[in-house]
């Protein structure tokens, strides 16, 4: 198995796959150059037909691909990718390590002076594909609520831009925070009331954050301003975890934090179905049970033992006939 983003990589792989005679399965984690493209990162005409070029051949030289999202399994699908190629993996979240937690008994609450407020976390990337701007235009809709906060932890590097704004609209409810060690990280997700997930109107569709699973497993209900269309929204509607709302748009954002704040029953049963849901999609075990079937598939299949995908049991179908979702560990950022 090899992974993706690292186009060039398909080249020896297919190599060895004729050497060896052996299959091959592509983890496909992002799709490029489409991403770069549309994220503006590329725009040189000779290098994006190098990267399309690269990435029509790993599709083609691959004998499976392992998609995270259906998001991923519909752009493949566009590119003349045949369904019976592609499983459905969703990244894993350790849940042993992020759970829920003591929200007010909490080191992150006391070291910040949080108190009993109401907290609305963001953590994570601040980058171009996010718009965190939203979030403290929100923030600033919200100050007549003395008791709720808003916690935006990034790179330290990251957050100039933010506290320039912050002071800018004269606000005062928005802590901005550098990243902490990881070993950290289950005690300040769980010192939040609702955890935050922001992405710009004209993210790629099949972007997925990789907080989604973390936030579902911290047993926190999610926020997720993200295109309703996208593959974070179709995740999060799927977990049952959290409400979807419009990007950029920092009115319905603070309408849906206030909605919270004023229905904590709400917020209290959109965080454990979440939790729920990651116990049972995105947890390592469940990760590994698919990846195991996977390889046993591909290998009883190049050993002529097993039918290829139109005559495959339920038990081993590919991507739509029966989601199979998880792999490789995902991060906050």
């Amino acid at each position: 198995m090899y992974t993706s983003p690292s186009l060039p990589v398909s080249v020896p792989v297919a190599l060895l796959k004729l050497i060896y005679r052996c299959p091959t399965v592509l983890n496909l984690q992002d799709i490029l150059p489409e991403a770069a493209i549309q994220t503006g990162l590329i725009s040189n005409r000779f290098a994006i037909r190098v990267f399309e070029t690269l990435e029509n051949f790993a599709y083609r030289s691959s004998t499976r691909i392992s998609v995270i999202a259906e998001g991923f399994r519909q752009n493949l699908l566009g590119k003349g990718v045949p369904n019976s190629k592609m499983n459905i993996i969703s990244n894993w979240v350790d849940v042993n390590f992020i759970r829920p937690m003591d929200k007010y008994n909490n080191a992150f609450r006391q070291a910040n002076g949080l108190g009993d407020k109401f907290v609305v976390l963001y953590s994570g990337n601040i980058a171009r594909t996010q718009g965190i701007q939203t979030v403290i235009r929100a923030a600033a809709q919200l100050q007549h609520l003395k008791n709720l906060v808003f916690v935006i932890v990034g790179e330290e590097s990251q957050l100039s831009d933010l506290d320039e704004l912050r002071q800018e609209l004269g606000i005062h409810n928005v802590l901005l925070r550098p990243f902490a060690p990881r070993a950290e990280l289950p005690e300040m997700l769980a010192a939040a009331d609702v955890g935050l997930i922001v992405q710009k109107k004209n993210v790629v569709g099949f972007n997925m954050p990789s907080k989604t699973q973390v936030l579902l497993a911290s047993g926190r209900p999610i926020l997720a301003a993200v295109p309703a269309h996208g593959t974070a929204a179709q995740a999060i509607r799927a977990s049952g975890g959290g409400l979807v709302v419009k990007p950029e748009d920092p009115e319905d954002l603070a309408q849906a934090v206030q909605n919270l704040y004023e229905n904590p029953q709400l917020a209290e049963s959109l965080g454990q179905q979440g939790r729920r849901h990651a116990m049972h999609e995105y947890s390592f075990e469940q990760a590994l049970n698919r990846y195991e079937l996977l390889f046993k598939q591909v290998v009883l299949e190049n050993r002529g033992l097993l039918p290829y995908a139109a005559d495959m049991s339920p038990q081993l179908a590919p991507a739509a006939e029966t989601p199979v979702n998880a792999p490789l560990p995902p991060h906050t950022r």
